[in-house]
């Protein structure tokens, strides 16, 4: 059995120790509690047992051993490897295709409550696959759009449309390996047709499909969803908001929306809003309806209207524990079956909408777009009438201000302005050495890690060594709810180089990009990084590095594969489950050889597992630093930055011109 962590040494968040202790006094469990009390298969956690047949399962745990059939620990290891990446595909994917049937039944006028927001990026993104749009209406080229997107899951030859929008030079790597995904839905299927027993046995060959899979959601399902969720939602832009459990209010009906889909949470937002559901609320004796978010859905709903996030994966059973909470709105993904259990020890309702996920024992209002306002009234009605069933509350007096809404776009037109906005700025300061490099620091918690701890850890002390941090998904509210995304807040913690950048440009030391699904946003970026010229012709020159410090689903896993297969070097913390047990059998590395140097040779990424954070630091810092030198751009020194201002003008003045030079560029005159 695991030891028994006190709540500091579960969470390092103030707010979510508050309810861990309140838990334990009320005697209920938590997945902090269930997971001291239940230690992991160190066999399965390996990847060393196999059970896709009833002759298993088939424990490989000694130097030499196959299964029943024959297969060997890398055959297993791989299979199970690209299962888990195929089912975090098909989560996003499927997320994707919504996304695209709702963007068609809005451009027919079929999705009540529903319209196209930005048509700029609708003639933007529309222009990348040749759609006309000069004398069209914005629903007609939405229209043509949508019918694109869901051609591409049924798709079974050609190549996925939005592949395209890759370097030049990465798609060519793709042809030449044969990982083109040739329509989503036929990769995934075949992910799991060539797994079968009696299937593909070559660990090599199965991780290629492995790879054609990611892309087929990082350059496929994935960038679908974001492009259609900006068109009819709004591409984000800086916004200012509110993170952590404080965010309830004592006063109000809390209602809270989790899962991943913005075509729900959008609309709840709208109708909470509406007279009638406040009169509702203030009938029932409350001030009105206070919406607030949980994992994906609070990022979608706080990156554009600006709505309080109470929390990421590991806060969603906290947040009932406080006793305020009215309803927990829930649609797929990452939601825990133990929510109703713990419901049933205070008043919340769960609500299920999806038609593809129901809990047992939880409330079911199935969601449809064409019914969208009288259902969400519903459920909000549910909630309201709710509110007289509260009994003793605790809500945490933790809340931390942030202003999150980084899309690409808006990072495009902040360094540039509408007039000439481009990447260029930023090229220019990584190569003068002011920013070192970049980390996408994404994912999930984990809760037999310290929560929130190695994703803000691995921030801050990014930051000091003057790297841009970007985050997604529950590592974004992570940082949220320690300060880090305000303005200049932690500018003190930060590096000279990046420090100026921030304080020029005014932005928090790292930016908030949105969503799990957002990860393709970071791609957008690097791509834009590569075609505005000075830091190679493809992602993995760039000195760039993928961070999920806290991973535990498949679909980090399915990310992790697509940034790989982009060029990127990705470092996951925790267990590896391609790990094996090297000190008993020899091949047990194989696969992990497969998924670092092997794909570093094919693609120029690669992932590994690295449990130790202040490795994880150092691994950052060396790859970053290695990339700056093959470029052959200024070498890193801190020394050469931080004075800013009038004194600096005129210190550089003072000195010869190619001193100045070197001084501002790091390049000899």
């Amino acid at each position: 059995m695991a030891k028994k962590r006190t709540p500091q040494e579960q969470s390092i968040d103030p707010a979510a120790q508050q309810m861990l202790i309140r838990a334990e006094e009320l005697g209920i469990g938590t997945a902090f509690s269930r997971a001291d009390s239940m230690s992991p298969c160190n066999i399965g956690s390996a990847g060393m047992c196999c059970k896709i047949c009833s002759m298993g399962p088939c424990r490989l745990t000694k130097d030499g051993q196959v299964g029943i059939c024959g297969a060997t620990i890398d055959t297993i290891q791989a299979r199970n490897l690209i299962r888990a990446i195929a089912a975090g595909a098909a989560a996003h994917s499927d997320h994707g295709r919504d996304m695209a049937f709702l963007l068609k039944s809005t451009a027919n006028k079929e999705a009540e409550g529903y319209e196209i927001r930005d048509v700029a990026k609708l003639h933007r993104v529309a222009s990348y696959y040749d759609i006309p749009v000069n004398g069209r209406t914005a629903e007609e080229v939405a229209d043509e759009l949508a019918d694109l997107y869901i051609g591409q899951f049924g798709q079974q030859k050609g190549t996925v449309a939005p592949v395209i929008r890759a370097p030049e030079k990465r798609q060519k790597i793709w042809e030449e390996h044969g990982v083109t995904p040739r329509g989503i839905d036929r990769e995934v299927v075949e992910a799991f047709h060539r797994t079968h027993i009696g299937d593909d046995q070559d660990a090599e060959h199965i991780l290629l499909h492995a790879i054609r899979t990611a892309i087929s959601d990082g350059w496929g399902g994935s960038m679908i969803a974001t492009d259609a969720s900006d068109i009819l939602f709004g591409t984000p832009a800086p916004v200012f908001g509110k993170a952590n459990l404080g965010v309830l209010k004592e006063n109000m009906v809390n209602v809270i929306v989790h899962g991943h889909e913005p075509s729900l949470s959008e609309m709840i937002v709208a109708v909470s809003q509406m007279p009638e559901i406040v009169e509702y609320a203030k009938a029932a004796g409350a001030d009105g309806v206070n919406l607030t978010g949980i994992c994906c859905t609070a990022n979608e709903i706080l990156m554009r209207q600006g709505i309080p996030a109470a929390g990421n994966f590991l806060d969603q059973e906290l947040a009932i524990i406080t006793g305020a909470v009215e309803a927990m709105i829930v649609d797929v993904q990452c939601i825990m079956q133990a929510l109703v259990a713990l419901s049933e020890n205070f008043h919340t309702k769960i609500i299920t909408t999806s038609p593809k996920v129901k809990l047992k024992g939880a409330h079911h209002i199935e969601f449809h777009e064409d019914r969208a306002i009288p259902i969400a009234k519903e459920i909000l009605k549910n909630a309201i009438d709710n509110f007289k069933n509260r009994k003793e509350i605790e809500i945490p007096d933790r809340t931390e201000s942030l202003v999150p809404g980084f899309s690409h776009e808006y990072i495009n037109y902040m360094l540039g302005g509408s007039y000439r906005a481009s990447f260029r700025p930023l090229n220019d300061a990584i190569i003068s050495g002011r920013i070192r490099g970049i980390a996408a620091v994404v994912g999930c918690n984990n809760a037999r890690t310290q929560h929130d701890h190695i994703h803000t850890y691995v921030t801050k002390e990014l930051l000091k060594q003057d790297v841009m941090v970007v985050h997604t998904g529950c590592g974004a509210i992570a940082s949220s709810k320690l300060g880090l995304l305000l303005g200049d807040a932690g500018l003190s913690e930060v590096g000279p180089g990046l420090k100026e950048i921030c304080e020029t440009i005014g932005i928090p030391p790292v930016l908030h990009m949105g969503s799990c699904v957002d990860n393709t946003r970071i791609l957008t970026v690097l791509t834009q990084i590569v075609e505005d010229g000075g830091l190679g012709d493809d992602i993995d020159q760039v000195p760039a590095v993928g961070l999920a410090p806290e991973w535990m689903s498949e679909k980090a896993l399915s990310i992790g594969a697509y940034c790989v297969a982009s060029g990127a070097y990705v470092i996951f913390g925790g267990s590896s489950p391609v790990s094996g047990m090297p000190d008993k059998m020899s091949d047990s590395d194989i696969v992990t050889d497969l998924i670092g140097r092997g794909w570093e040779e094919k693609y120029g990424g690669k992932l590994e597992f690295i449990p130790d954070p202040d490795e994880m630091i150092k691994a950052t810092l060396e790859h970053i630093d290695k990339k700056r030198a093959a470029l052959g751009i200024a070498e890193y020194d801190p020394n050469r930055f931080g004075k800013s201002g009038d004194k600096r003008i005129l210190e550089l003045e003072a000195l010869p011109v190619e001193e100045r030079l070197e001084a501002l560029y790091g390049v000899e005159g």
